[in-house]
């Protein structure tokens, strides 16, 4: 019996064994997932993400802003009807089946069928009519340079309309990849698109925590098809050090502005992934051309000689761009080095004399947003106190920075300015009809009436040597002093799949998903 009993028991404590393997799992098994979380049982893929930014979007309204901090958020809650390609940068249709130029004067958008708005509703001709006229009447100021072009909107069926235009119009294309499609419906209730972004776009808008956090829910009913991550927060860290530590300690997941100092940092870092690519962001010593000392163009020539732009590169970027002396970038056609300045400490004491200013007694204030900004602003700094020149530098947020360059409540700035064309670039940065939005103070008649006949050109060729006419003109009257042109990077978890990048900064976010 007592053997009986032995053996029973040794049975009993086997089978509990057992069955603890089987149902139980010890904390040393736990496994962790790259957010920091533990990961999902039963094989589930992980289904949220955390994105550190830099900077707290002024707004998520379509149209009521020039930042890029928003037009990161409207990618995730709007569409717009034409987009550009990742990889070239040329215009295609989003929202749009087709776009046809049926002659030099009007053209026919087309519109996908079947495509739902957040609310539910369908998109249809009446709606981006509504959201184009939108933008022209309500937000000239922000969107004159995409929405100037056309003289009548027609709709001519539930998903066709045309757009007429007094004179051909060589950007048209470029032009509708910023037109963000809304509700008509919202518009007349006069909808608040800052706190409802309500559109077509693979997210929807949950919930922002003001200096903090956004949080962001896939659409089910996208017309892609629902994203692969359910769940996205962009979290708002100013300071690049700390976006690096949190990445590194898996708090985040992404980091869109990635501190340059740390670049070969992350890179050598298992389980993160860098990008660092050529990129279109052209930046520059912004200079208030409307007033003193920046109404004298000579003034203005002796600055940009005077500062080394290779060193303002290498401090604020370290590596990630290069230094530029040309008033527009020279990634794109239609740029010419003819009249454009170089780094030249004698030329750069030539125009200062030339200027009949007294430099040593001249002062101004630069306002930076951010480190990297300071950085280069210290450079130019030391750069200009060899002359006697002193720049005195001012830090603020974001918001505040928008407004008062928007305001021309400023004498200089750090910024830059991304596109995907020379035409979308000189418009945006230097044409008059734009003064107060990303052109901050420049006005210049000759310039504008140069890119109109520019624009109006449909002939690639002819174009091209207008807009280096334009190009030459900018380079003589010297409205900025560019400093460097910044590559496009980010550092994410390596097990995040299907992150691309645009050489203007594009991501598609409904097609990132995490590894199996």
């Amino acid at each position: 019996m007592k053997k009986l009993a032995k053996l029973f028991s040794l049975l009993l404590a086997m089978m509990m064994i057992l069955s603890f393997a089987a149902c139980g799992t010890t904390e040393e098994e736990k496994t962790t997932d790259p957010a920091g979380d533990e990961a999902q049982t039963g094989g589930e893929k992980k289904d949220s993400i955390i994105i550190a930014t830099a900077n707290e979007p002024p707004t998520l309204h379509p149209y009521d802003h020039n930042a890029v901090a928003a037009n990161y958020m409207n990618g995730l809650t709007y569409n717009t009807l034409m987009t550009t390609n990742i990889d070239t940068l040329d215009p295609e249709p989003q929202l749009a089946e087709s776009v046809t130029a049926l002659n030099d004067n009007l053209w026919e958008i087309k519109l996908q069928k079947g495509i739902k708005f957040h609310n539910g509703d369908e998109m249809k001709a009446e709606d981006a009519v509504a959201s184009m006229e939108y933008a022209k009447t309500q937000y000239s100021a922000q969107t004159s340079i995409y929405t100037n072009w056309w003289t009548k909107l027609e709709i001519v069926d539930d998903y066709t309309f045309h757009i007429h235009t007094e004179v051909p119009c060589a950007k048209a294309t470029v032009n509708l990849t910023s037109i963000k499609v809304v509700p008509k419906k919202l518009i007349d209730e006069n909808n608040d698109f800052n706190t409802n972004p309500v559109g077509t776009g693979p997210y929807v808008f949950k919930n922002w925590e003001l200096g903090d956090h956004l949080d962001f829910e896939a659409f089910a009913d996208y017309y892609e098809g629902e994203a692969p991550i359910k769940n996205m927060t962009w979290r708002i860290i100013p300071e690049g050090s700390s976006r690096t530590i949190a990445l590194e300690a898996q708090e985040i997941d992404v980091i869109i502005e990635v501190e340059s100092n740390d670049l070969g940092r992350l890179g050598e870092t298992e389980g993160i992934t860098v990008l660092n690519q050529t990129g279109t962001g052209h930046n520059q010593l912004i200079l208030n051309c409307s007033a003193y000392p920046f109404d004298n163009v000579d003034f203005r020539h002796g600055v940009n000689c005077a500062i080394d732009k290779n060193a303002v590169a290498q401090v604020a970027l370290n590596g990630a761009g290069q230094g530029i002396w040309g008033q527009t970038p020279s990634v794109f056609s239609g740029f010419t080095e003819e009249n454009q300045d170089k780094y030249d400490k004698e030329l750069a004491q030539e125009y200062f004399d030339k200027s009949g200013m007294d430099i040593a007694n001249v002062s101004f204030s630069c306002i930076c947003s951010d480190d990297t900004k300071r950085r280069a602003a210290e450079v130019i700094q030391a750069n200009l106190q060899e002359f006697g020149i002193t720049m005195n530098l001012e830090s603020m947020d974001l918001a505040t920075y928008l407004s008062a360059t928007a305001d021309g409540d400023f004498e200089a700035a750090i910024g830059g300015y991304t596109t995907s064309t020379m035409m979308s670039f000189i418009e945006g940065k230097y044409l008059s009809d734009d003064a107060g939005g990303s052109n901050k103070t420049f006005k210049d008649d000759q310039l504008d009436q140069m890119y109109l006949e520019a624009v109006q050109i449909l002939d690639d060729a002819e174009r091209t040597a207008k807009l280096e006419a334009c190009v030459a003109r900018l380079n003589e009257l010297c409205p900025a002093a560019p400093i460097y042109l910044v590559n496009q990077t980010r550092a994410f978890n390596s097990n995040l799949e299907g992150i691309k990048l645009s050489a203007n900064g594009g991501l598609r976010w409904q097609y990132v998903s995490w590894a199996e």
